[in-house]
């Protein structure tokens, strides 16, 4: 039986759900941290590859292994027959017949580590990724959306180990007077190891942050200074093509005036090679040429870039431009220093390092432009 009810007794309203903190990344957060960590340790892998391919690179002893080997290439040669005869595979091809047949066994197997040594960090990165993708994986522990991330970092990886045989495998000629790789194909090897490290890097910057910062951080971004950010990125990296280009024929070692070349402004016999576009590819003085005007034309849109990076509402970003630009000014001098020093061993590996750093720097910059982080002045905290 129902109960009378009194006129002046308090209706209870229905309950309103109560908004809890954290309930965008609840279910998506995963293990942030564990695979930042992880990104990172991949991230400094891939630049100890950049230098050691560089240093390989310049000691000319890319060519010293003959045969793409996946598995059973990471062990080295164990006796002296062996190495034996990794020196009679080497002694077969045209870079030891027309450059290095001085060349004695020790002297081989100087060379030889070079190119194993990087060889065999390939192999490591390739084994860190997949126990780190598999790891997380088996646990669980990916945040929702990254899965695919994750699987295009190795891919590269994976394709990039092939894309190094190609390369290595234009220089190993036999009667085609060839002494060096194709210096497109050390291009375009150099140009997808900077691709890695970018996505590595943008990656590392997402997982800094919570989910729902980003979110609020997406909402300030900076549209502008974005886009001169990536306009800046995008020149850089054809640079560092360019580079590759002059270290694939040591175009560096040619003319080591500078600003002149060769007493010119344009460099003497640029064309030597028939047809016209070889001289691109192959023309030392061009290829230098290129390099130098590419630079020029990259420092003054730098100098755009900062100016606009400075006009940031945000200090963060601000002083994210301010790093890429002062790393830029140090690249121009050790540009000049490597011109003027004939691409010495330790002059020019420092450059390409700096090439790394300014890369990163200008992808940090371009990172806080897409997601400020936001000072509160109430609070004084980000």
């Amino acid at each position: 039986m129902s109960t009378k009810r009194n006129i002046f007794e308090e209706v209870s309203a229905p309950a309103r759900p109560v908004a809890q903190p954290g309930a965008i990344d609840k279910g998506r957060g995963g293990a942030r941290r564990g695979i930042r960590l992880w990104l990172m340790l991949l991230f400094a892998l891939v630049v100890a590859m950049i230098v050691v391919g560089g240093l390989t690179r310049l000691s000319d002893a890319g060519l010293s292994i003959t045969e793409w080997r996946p598995v059973t290439g990471a062990l080295p040669p164990s006796d002296e027959a062996a190495w034996q005869a990794e020196f009679e595979k080497y002694q077969q091809i045209d870079q030891f017949r027309l450059q290095n047949a001085w060349m004695t066994l020790d002297d081989f197997k100087r060379i030889y580590w070079w190119e194993w040594g990087h060889r065999q960090l390939g192999r490591v990165i390739g084994l860190v990724w997949a126990v780190g993708f598999l790891g997380f994986l088996a646990a669980r522990q990916i945040p929702v959306g990254w899965s695919k991330r994750l699987l295009w970092i190795g891919f590269l990886g994976g394709l990039q180990g092939a894309i190094g045989w190609w390369m290595v495998s234009s220089g190993v000629t036999q009667g085609e007077s060839i002494t060096s790789v194709k210096s497109y194909r050390l291009m375009v090897h150099l140009g997808l190891a900077f691709a890695i490290l970018g996505f590595i890097a943008w990656y590392v910057f997402l997982l800094g942050r919570p989910e729902r910062a980003l979110m609020q951080a997406r909402r300030q971004k900076e549209a502008r200074i974005f886009g001169v950010a990536t306009g800046w990125l995008h020149f850089a990296f054809l640079q560092i093509l360019v580079g590759a280009l002059v270290a694939g024929i040591d175009a560096g070692r040619s003319y080591t005036d500078w600003p002149l070349m060769g007493g010119q402004v344009f460099p003497p016999n640029a064309f030597p090679y028939s047809p016209v576009w070889v001289n691109f590819l192959e023309s030392p003085g061009l290829v230098q040429f290129i390099h130098r005007i590419v630079a020029y034309a990259l420092f003054a849109y730098g100098i755009f870039a900062w100016l606009k990076g400075r006009g940031s509402a945000h200090a963060a970003t601000r002083f994210a431009f301010n790093a890429a630009f002062a790393a830029m000014c140090l690249q121009v001098a050790l540009g000049i220093l490597t011109v003027l020093y004939g691409a010495a061993l330790h002059v020019a590996i420092t450059h390409q390092l700096v090439a790394v750093v300014l890369f990163v720097l200008i992808l940090r910059a371009r990172f806080l432009a897409a997601y400020p982080k936001v000072v509160s002045i109430r609070k004084g905290k980000r």
